[in-house]
């Protein structure tokens, strides 16, 4: 893969609050200005000044800062089919590991399996009851469980071998539960999580036997690097939708850990994805596919085909962006078709 342009290539230097501020005959003519007039206070719609923490809202404003060029020469229909694991899928637009889903028309989680099963998407699932899990794989939906940070590891053992016997495609866990952020050991619904070392990682690795073991909550390097130690299949590029304030965009970081990994294990990412656009930015720069959750969720209360079509048109809109920039496979994107306008 060539090298990730976006944090290493000279940016244009106007905000997005600026950019939108501008009509078209100001934006043609802007220029610099000198030095010394140079404002330094930033935008009020800069989410950093805004809502300084929210790790969710500098996600999206990362993503909308990426740019992109065209590429019409030479390109043709894409296909978008994902290869993961030994099985093909229609779309690397994958659900997100979700939990407790109830929605008033019925089981949110089943309803939600239903859906990636409709359009032949990966499918994931979060904290849940042995019975949550056996009623998602009885629709068919290929599905990876993602087993929480358990304080007790004989628990972890434990699902991990229920999770294989009810058929999962992967597992994994979310490492990004393991502590409450007010300096103790996080509890989830009455159930105590702790931090795992990559050893106890190494360790659930060798448990789920065949299946590939994917952790979640990776956000750095220095984790890539000891998933991939520990044998781990894939990871998942993720803040957990902003759990840690001030948490840098999955984006802000993929470039460094495809460096280190790529290759090596699959590269997944989520948080704040709501469109093709999204997609194929996170895959432009690396990603094998992506998830998507809270986008979903609304959908939910509308029945499985609602879900699967929402899917589908995004899947759709990533096919549209590839045919615009010559990617004709999942095999073939470049990020040096990224631009990022700060």
């Amino acid at each position: 893969m060539k090298k990730n342009p976006v944090s290493r290539r000279s940016f244009v230097k106007i905000s997005t609050a600026s950019l939108a501020a501008l009509s078209m005959p100001e934006l043609v003519s802007a220029q610099p200005e000198a030095p010394q007039q140079q404002r330094t206070e930033r935008q009020p719609a800069d989410p950093i000044v805004a809502q300084p923490g929210n790790a969710d809202a500098f996600t999206r404003y990362f993503f909308d800062s990426l740019m992109l060029e065209s590429r019409y020469l030479d390109s043709d229909i894409p296909s978008t089919k994902l290869e993961l694991f030994g099985e093909t899928f229609d779309t690397p637009i994958m659900t997100a590991a979700l939990s407790h889903l109830r929605v008033p028309n019925g089981d949110g989680l089943v309803i939600y399996a239903q859906a990636a099963k409709a359009c032949n998407a990966v499918h994931w699932f979060g904290m849940g009851e042995d019975k949550d899990l056996e009623d998602i794989i009885a629709t068919g939906a290929r599905t990876i469980k993602v087993i929480k940070p358990h304080a007790d590891n004989a628990e972890i053992f434990r699902r991990i071998k229920h999770a294989v016997n009810a058929g999962c495609f992967a597992l994994g866990m979310d490492i990004d539960h393991s502590f409450d952020f007010k300096g103790n050991y996080d509890t989830v619904l009455g159930l105590p999580m702790k931090a795992k070392s990559t050893a106890e990682i190494k360790s659930f690795v060798k448990a789920s036997g065949s299946k590939p073991f994917i952790v979640k909550g990776v956000l750095s390097v220095s984790d890539a690097k000891k998933c991939l130690q520990a044998g781990c299949a894939g990871i998942v590029i993720s803040h957990h939708g902003g759990h840690l304030k001030y948490s840098i965009p999955p984006l802000m970081v993929i470039e460094d850990i495809v460096d280190a990994v790529g290759g090596k294990m699959k590269i997944f990412v989520d948080c704040g994805i709501t469109s093709g656009f999204d997609a194929y930015k996170c895959m432009a720069l690396g990603a094998d596919a992506v998830s998507v959750g809270r986008h979903l969720m609304p959908l939910l209360q509308n029945g499985a085909d609602a879900v699967a079509n929402r899917i589908k048109a995004m899947t759709s809109e990533l096919a549209g962006v590839m045919t615009a920039t010559g990617v004709h496979n999942l095999g073939e994107f470049d990020p040096s078709v990224i631009h990022r306008v700060i």
